[in-house]
């Protein structure tokens, strides 16, 4: 066997434990990339499967283009994974018109001499230019993290292997007399094994790329309510110990906003729970409307919610407390009557220096507790503990005291 087709099975066999890995993964993701990604390396398969068997065909022409087409099929379904992984928008009809072109111009062009560098450059342009498609969907995504820059830098890379390659072949003798000779060349070997390592490091990061996002979205479910889609206490109390040290550090003010939906109890007993549910979902919908910038909002259990403002004051939250419960107020719930209106509780504290997040959320529930007491569909603050004024909730076990 040649050299080149020693490395031709290699990249058989990379390929073929690619496809079947991005192929676990997509039985197990709703997310399309990793069947681009499956697909590509499947194309890849039939790629190499074609240039195994040429070298035995006397007339190798219809196997020299699919050749091509399954290759092309392998860039563009890469290109594609990259733009679904992105969120990046695709147009089919330019995919559609490179691959015919390239296709049409490749069939034509087999009985063109193969030391032309105008049918080499042909013959590599299209991967060229899908391989730079896929460098400027990870660019405009604007995502800096180490491995979408190394993927980038991957892709450009592999967009210079191509466009080098009529220029090697040049160099190195040529690609063969003959499409069958082509296994036995200088260039081939050179081809064939910079191929093996582009298609490694790329399939590697992408595979990195993958798996990274696959962990980042089940540890963001993990920390998400599921029926609001706020943050669930783990996430919050997570984010907002660290948003506590940044202000304490930064000197910068922050106050917690805690709420609770007035009589909830009343309507899940009176209109069932699909009712009170979809007065959280609603009661969230505020919540992550146009939220103050950099605001950590939860559902804390049941119908208590918190929101953590960083870089806002006490007399600023009870502004937003009060647009919030005014709004709450005039809204329409589905399930109830038409002249009933939900409402809800507020109490807001401030972060005092020296402060952790579990003092600062007593302050903002005896607050809380204070609306509740003081008639419901209220916002009450929690004074400087200096004064000591806030009732302690009852649920604390010791004796209230008056504000």
């Amino acid at each position: 066997m040649a050299s080149a087709g020693f490395i031709l099975a290699i990249n058989l066999f990379i390929a073929a434990l690619f496809a079947l890995t991005f192929l676990i993964i997509a039985a197990n993701s709703s997310d399309r990339a990793p069947r681009w990604f499956a697909l590509a390396y499947l194309f890849g398969l039939f790629y190499i499967g074609t240039e195994l068997i040429i070298p035995i065909q006397v007339n190798p022409r219809l196997t020299y283009t699919v050749g091509f087409a399954a290759f092309l099929g392998a860039v563009s379904a890469v290109t594609c994974g990259i733009a679904s992984r992105y969120r990046q928008p695709v147009s089919w009809m330019l995919l559609g018109g490179i691959g015919l072109v390239a296709v049409t111009v490749n069939w034509f062009a087999y009985d063109a001499g193969r030391d032309s560098l105008l049918r080499a450059f042909a013959y590599q342009a299209p991967y060229a230019l899908l391989q730079g498609l896929a460098a400027l969907f990870v660019w405009r995504s604007r995502r800096r993290q180490p491995m979408d820059v190394a993927l980038m830098v991957l892709f450009m890379l592999s967009v210079l292997q191509f466009l080098s390659k009529p220029m090697i072949a040049l160099w190195t003798g040529g690609a063969g007399d003959f499409a069958q000779s082509y296994i036995t060349t200088t260039y081939a070997l050179y081809s064939q094994s910079l191929g093996a390592i582009l298609q490694v490091a790329v399939g590697l990061a992408m595979l990195i790329l993958v798996v990274r996002d696959m962990l980042g979205e089940i540890i963001a479910r993990s920390e998400t309510d599921p029926l609001s889609l706020l943050l669930n206490r783990r996430g919050f109390e997570e984010r907002a110990e660290a948003a506590l040290q940044a202000a304490a550090q930064g000197g910068v003010p922050a106050t917690l906003v805690a709420s609770d939906l007035d009589n909830f109890k009343a309507i899940n007993d009176g209109f069932g729970h699909g009712t009170g549910d979809e007065v959280i979902v609603a009661f969230a919908g505020l919540l992550a409307a146009d939220p103050p910038p950099r605001a950590i909002a939860a559902r804390m259990g049941g119908e208590e919610f918190a929101v953590l403002l960083p870089g806002v004051n006490l007399a600023a939250a009870r502004l937003y407390a009060e647009a919030l419960r005014s709004v709450l107020a005039s809204l329409p719930m589905a399930g109830l009557p038409a002249q009933m209106r939900v409402t809800a509780s507020f109490g807001i504290a401030e972060y005092e220096a020296g402060e952790g997040l579990s003092d600062l959320r007593r302050r903002a529930d005896a607050a809380l507790y204070v609306s509740k007491r003081d008639g419901r569909d209220r916002v009450s603050a929690a004074p400087p503990t200096s004064l000591d004024l806030m009732p302690v909730h009852p649920l604390a076990g010791e004796a209230m005291r008056s504000a």
